[in-house]
């Protein structure tokens, strides 16, 4: 059966995803707080859903968030000043 002859996969596609999506203003907005649930282990994608999506998306998202945890990641003290290499 083709898709044209699957009105439930025609339906999905109008329709759009299940999940909130995320648009680059969010995500800019929300990515502090992500980025610090995500290394603490909580469970970052319930708490800002359709975010992970966006980030696997979205290259620039996906560079601003991976150079935050990087940084915040490096702050193990928690004094907000990543120690000099």
């Amino acid at each position: 059966m083709t898709e044209r002859q699957r009105p439930d996969r025609a339906l999905g596609r109008l329709l759009g995803p299940g999940r909130p999506e995320v648009d680059c203003e969010t995500c800019f907005d929300e990515l502090d707080r992500y980025v610090d649930m995500q290394l603490a282990g909580a469970d970052a994608d319930a708490a800002v859903p359709g975010l992970a999506e966006h980030l696997a998306g979205c290259p620039a998202c996906r560079e601003d968030f991976e150079s935050l945890r990087d940084l915040v990641a490096g702050d193990s003290d928690g004094d907000g000043i990543s120690p000099a290499g």
